[in-house]
C-alpha cells in the first residue's frame, strides 16, 4: 500500500503513523479500524497482533461487541505494537425497530434511506428552523405546525440525498470500507430499484412543501438537481463539501419563504451562507473517517485538499460561519439573549475543531455527531432572541 498516491501537501503527520512497507494491512500506530454490517446485531472479533519489534503475528478471540451504530471502533495502539480487526463474523440480534418490525423488503429501502441512522435528517431539519424561527414575529413563537412539516421534509429529503448517493457511488462504496455494506453496494436493493425509490421520496418531499405555499414548492423544485448533482462533485473536485453547503443548507430559504410567503434577502442571504460555513466546518471533519478509501478510490474532498491544514482551514470556515451568524441577528434586529448563545454555541464549535483526532475515525464521527448540539444553541438563541426583544 503506497503513499505516493496521497496528494503532495498531505504531509508529516499522516505518513508519520503509517508505515506499511513489509505488511498488507495498513500498520499505523494510531490508527482506528472500524467495521461495518447493515444489521444493528452483535460482532464477533478476530484480534490480529503483529509485534513492531519481531513481526511476529498472533491472534485471538475479542468476544462479542455490541454494535449500536451499524459499525464498531477499536483501538489498536498497545505497547507500540499493532493490533488490527481483520475478521469477524455476524449474529444478527437486532435493536432496532427497522430490523425488528418491518418486513425484509421494506427493510432495505429503510437502509437505503438511512432510516435507522437519523442523525443526517436531524442535521438537515436545522437551517429550516433557524429560519422559520428567524421568520417569526417579535414576541412570539416560531410556527410549530410548520416546523413539523419541516420536519417530515428533512427526513423524505435526507431519504433521497442518501439513495441518489449511493447510486452513483456504488462502485467507490464497494471500495470503502465504511461504506462497502451500503444497500446498493452489497446488492441488497438494485440500482433500478434505487432509482425509483429516490423518485418516490422526492414526491413525498415536494408534496409536503406544497402543503405550504407555492413560493416553497418552486424553491423545492429548485432543489432537486443540486440533490442529483452533488455525489458527482466528489468526482469533479476537492470542494464537494462546499456544494454539499449549498444544496444541505436549502432549508434557511424554504424556511423564511413556508412562513411570510416572500424572501427577505438582507436576513435570510447571511443566515444561508452562516449554514454553508458550518456544513464546510463538520462535513471536512465528517471527510476524514475514510480519507484512506478515498484516496485510492480516486474520490475528493476538502478532508484530502487540506491535508495537515485541516484544522486551519476549518477553524477559518468556523470564524466565516460565526461572523454571518452575527450579522443575522443584527440584521434582523434580534434581542441579546441570541448573541450570549451565539457565544455558547462558538466556544462548542471551537471545541470540536481544537480536540478533534483527525486520524481517529471513531472521534470523527462524534465531532460530527456533535454538531447537533450547536444547531440546538443556536435555534434555542434564536427563539429567545424573539420572544425577549
Amino acid at each position: 500500500m503506497a503513499l505516493q498516491s496521497l496528494p503532495a501537501n498531505y504531509g508529516s503527520s499522516f505518513s508519520s503513523h503509517c508505515n506499511s512497507q513489509d505488511l498488507a494491512i495498513p500498520s499505523c500506530s494510531k490508527r482506528v479500524i472500524h467495521f461495518g454490517t447493515p444489521n444493528m446485531g452483535k460482532l464477533r472479533c478476530r484480534l490480529l497482533k503483529i509485534s513492531r519489534s519481531t513481526n511476529q503475528k498472533s491472534s485471538r478471540e475479542t468476544g462479542w461487541l455490541r454494535s449500536t451504530r451499524g459499525w464498531k471502533s477499536s483501538c489498536l495502539s498497545r505497547s507500540n505494537d499493532i493490533e488490527y480487526d481483520y475478521e469477524y463474523e455476524e449474529e444478527i440480534e437486532s435493536v432496532h425497530w427497522v430490523d425488528r418490525y418491518l418486513p425484509e423488503n421494506i427493510r432495505r429501502f429503510a437502509y437505503l434511506a438511512r432510516v435507522k441512522w437519523p442523525m443526517g435528517s436531524i442535521l438537515v431539519s436545522f437551517p429550516c428552523m433557524w429560519s422559520i424561527a428567524m421568520a417569526a414575529d417579535k414576541g412570539c413563537l416560531p410556527d410549530i405546525k410548520t416546523m413539523i412539516l419541516f420536519g417530515f421534509w428533512a427526513v423524505t429529503t435526507r431519504g433521497a440525498g442518501c439513495t441518489i448517493n449511493d447510486f452513483f457511488d456504488r462502485d467507490f462504496d464497494k471500495q470503502v470500507e465504511r461504506t462497502k455494506y451500503r444497500p446498493i453496494a452489497c446488492g441488497m436493493v438494485t440500482p433500478v430499484e434505487a432509482l425509483w425509490f429516490f423518485g418516490f421520496q422526492m414526491l413525498l418531499s415536494l408534496g409536503i412543501l406544497r402543503q405550504m405555499n407555492y413560493l416553497s414548492f418552486i424553491l423545492g423544485v429548485i432543489h432537486v438537481p443540486l440533490i442529483v448533482i452533488y455525489p458527482l462533485m466528489k468526482r469533479w473536485t476537492y470542494w464537494p463539501q462546499a456544494f454539499l453547503g449549498v444544496m444541505f443548507s436549502w432549508g434557511a430559504l424554504l424556511g423564511w419563504g413556508a412562513t411570510k410567503g416572500s424572501l427577505n434577502l438582507t436576513i435570510v442571504l447571511p443566515l444561508y451562507i452562516s449554514s454553508i460555513f458550518w456544513t464546510l466546518v463538520m462535513d471536512t471533519i465528517y471527510a476524514h473517517q475514510d480519507i484512506y478509501d478515498d484516496v485510492y478510490a480516486g474520490v475528493k474532498s476538502t478532508a484530502i485538499l487540506f491535508g495537515d491544514s485541516t484544522k486551519k482551514w476549518i477553524t477559518g470556515f468556523a470564524i466565516a460561519c460565526i461572523g454571518s451568524f452575527a450579522l443575522t441577528g443584527f440584521l434582523a434586529n434580534i434581542g441579546w439573549s441570541y448573541y450570549a448563545s451565539l457565544a455558547v454555541a462558538t466556544c462548542h464549535l471551537m471545541w470540536q475543531i481544537w480536540t478533534v483526532d483527525l486520524l481517529s475515525p471513531s472521534d470523527c464521527n462524534r465531532k460530527f455527531g456533535s454538531n447537533k448540539w450547536f444547531a440546538a444553541i443556536i435555534l434555542a438563541g434564536i427563539v429567545l432572541g424573539k420572544l425577549f426583544h
